[in-house]
């Protein structure tokens, strides 16, 4: 275990070479090499690590050892990362509504709101998904164009702000949250059920992404899809050497010989 916390590691691990000031400039930079270098992956879950979500360890799986994780292990370690760079960070539950098979979700999902300049913006490093690449910013109704991306907030009933993603002319929900903030030990309950429980989705087989230049890498199972701007190239690992080597090529996580088979 590492004895002390360097946040020029963590800056190191992610690829930022810009200034520290506290500005919004600063924190889109910030999200968006995050999501570039530090992938979304359950393989601890599938191999009966017990996550933790204590800091310390966050930063030794993360920036140590240089694998990834899931919403409420990268969004509570990024949560460190901008606190101690001096943004004011306040932590939110979520519901996932993107692809629910029964809506409404329960809150299985770790979101934040980081202050920049004056404003209040949404930033989200834990999902494995298409999210916005750079913050949100958390005003009603604004449509946010990323790219070839288009996002916008709103409040419904119930559940407080929406957030939506524009598809094929469609606004479709990805999650929504409330304004209630949240303490490191509020989401050990959920965290747990996502690693423990039979209906939990992270349980039933790989799932890994990550933002690349050209576009995304994804794993789900056994299969690899590697998507560039005109086509998507698809693959299944004939063997388990050949899994670890692609997982290492495409997403640069090394696992130990020792890790299992069954991926």
């Amino acid at each position: 275990m590492v004895e002390k916390l360097d946040v020029n590691a963590y800056l190191e691990r992610i690829g930022y070479e810009g200034t520290l000031d506290n500005s919004a400039q600063t924190l889109a930079q910030l999200q968006n090499c995050h999501l570039h270098t530090v992938p979304y992956e359950n393989l601890d879950i599938l191999q009966n690590v017990p996550l933790s979500l204590e800091i310390p360890d966050l930063y030794e799986k993360i920036v140590v050892q240089r694998r990834g994780g899931y919403c409420f292990e990268l969004n509570a370690l990024f949560s460190w990362l901008l606190r101690e760079l001096g943004f004011p960070v306040t932590d939110y539950f979520a519901r996932f509504w993107r692809d629910e098979p029964n809506p409404p979700p329960k809150r299985r999902h770790h979101v934040l709101k980081v202050e920049a300049e004056g404003k209040n913006y949404l930033c989200d490093v834990g999902v494995g998904g298409i999210v916005p690449r750079k913050p949100i910013k958390m005003v009603e109704g604004l449509v946010q164009t990323q790219g070839d991306e288009v996002y916008k907030l709103e409040k419904v009933p119930k559940f407080g702000w929406m957030l939506y993603e524009k598809k094929q002319k469609q606004w479709r929900e990805i999650f929504s949250f409330t304004e209630e903030p949240q303490l490191a030990k509020d989401y050990i309950m959920a965290s747990f059920w996502c690693e423990h429980a039979p209906e939990s989705i992270f349980t039933k087989e790989a799932m890994i992404a990550i933002r690349t230049k050209e576009g995304r890498n994804s794993v789900s199972g056994k299969e690899f899809r590697i998507f560039t701007d005109d086509q998507v190239h698809a693959f299944t690992p004939s063997s388990n050497q050949e899994y670890k080597q692609a997982l290492q090529t495409y997403f640069g996580i090394v696992l130990s010989d020792e890790a299992g088979d069954h991926f």
